[in-house]
């Protein structure tokens, strides 16, 4: 990419698309290209193909789509697949037909089996069943990495795919119900300081082990993929350290002040058990996370604290 390449970053308002944007802006690059979901609905194949007849882009970055964590995807399951499946096939199909140069497709650690060996290989994508509570979402993700495949193969495009690890860091989704472990923890806590009750109670064990990266790591990460990377099979992104989601949990308490009790209930679902991922791949390149938890979770509890209204 050269500084002025024509860059479109579709999610541009969410945590990798936000992240992505102020990363790249301080590096220099200047004609980023951003539409908010109001200005253009990217699950409408014909205003997605205006927009892309209209403007052209040359690199785009795909990290727009519907996320969220066990509970987002268990109650909303078929808007997770829809919304997945209708918004990627849009930015795809019509990257192709505009001749985008290259086009960087967010994959997800939820699209590898739920049983795969730690830490996770990418070759170990499609071996094996995929977690139950996530199934919809890793199946339009899967779709996703297929249909790069198929079209760098067809057509010759160069279509990458990565795959984050569990990702964190501003502009998350801190609704204290659909968000992920690390968004929501960090809501509830205040909730609860805020209401001084005396306890919190957090669904499942406690005990799943997960990969976290700090959301600038990963926009770093895809700064340097889309420089240096052009195969079609998949590339993983993260630390490739395991913490549990109890050790996060009560790490965030300790950065909060919360005196409370922190409570677990074991009847509600855990998902997969441990996800961490394989990173010798992306190391061997010369790439590696730089922020360290406790940094980076004390960094997205302070924006929280400053943008919470």
């Amino acid at each position: 990419m050269k500084k002025n390449s024509k860059i479109y970053i579709a999610g541009h308002t969410g945590l990798v698309g936000s992240s992505l944007e102020r990363i790249l802006k301080k590096k220099g690059y200047k004609n980023i290209l951003v539409k908010t979901h109001n200005e253009l609905d990217l699950r409408d194949q014909k205003a997605t193909r205006e927009f892309f007849e209209k403007e052209k882009p040359e690199y785009v970055f795909m990290a727009a789509g519907k996320v969220g964590g066990i509970h987002a995807n268990m109650t909303y399951s078929a808007e997770f697949i829809y919304d997945n499946l209708q918004i990627q096939t849009n930015l795809i199909h019509c990257s192709w037909e505009n001749k985008v140069e290259k086009l960087m497709y967010f994959g997800s650690c939820c699209a590898y089996p739920t049983e795969s060996p730690q830490p996770i290989k990418e070759e170990y994508l499609l071996t094996g069943k995929l977690e139950i509570t996530n199934e919809p979402f890793a199946v339009a993700k899967l779709a996703g990495i297929k249909m790069c495949q198929a079209y760098n193969k067809q057509y010759g495009s160069n279509f990458i795919s990565i795959i984050p690890s569990n990702l964190y860091g501003p502009n998350d989704n801190f609704n204290a119900e659909n968000a992920h472990v690390i968004g929501m923890t960090i809501t509830q806590i205040e909730r609860a300081k805020e209401k001084n009750l005396k306890s919190i109670v957090f669904g499942g064990t406690g005990t799943p082990i997960r990969d976290w990266l700090y959301v600038d790591d990963l926009a770093e990460a895809c700064f340097f993929l889309m420089k240096n990377y052009n195969s079609p099979e998949i590339i993983n992104v993260g630390t490739g350290k395991g913490v549990s989601k109890k050790e996060i949990i009560f790490k965030i308490k300790e950065i909060a002040k919360f005196k409370g009790e922190i409570l677990f209930d074991e009847n509600k679902p855990d998902g997969m058990l441990k996800r961490v991922l394989d990173i010798n791949k992306i190391n061997s390149f010369g790439w590696k996370a730089k922020t360290n938890l406790d940094k980076g979770l004390k960094k997205t509890y302070n924006w929280f604290l400053k943008n919470k209204k």
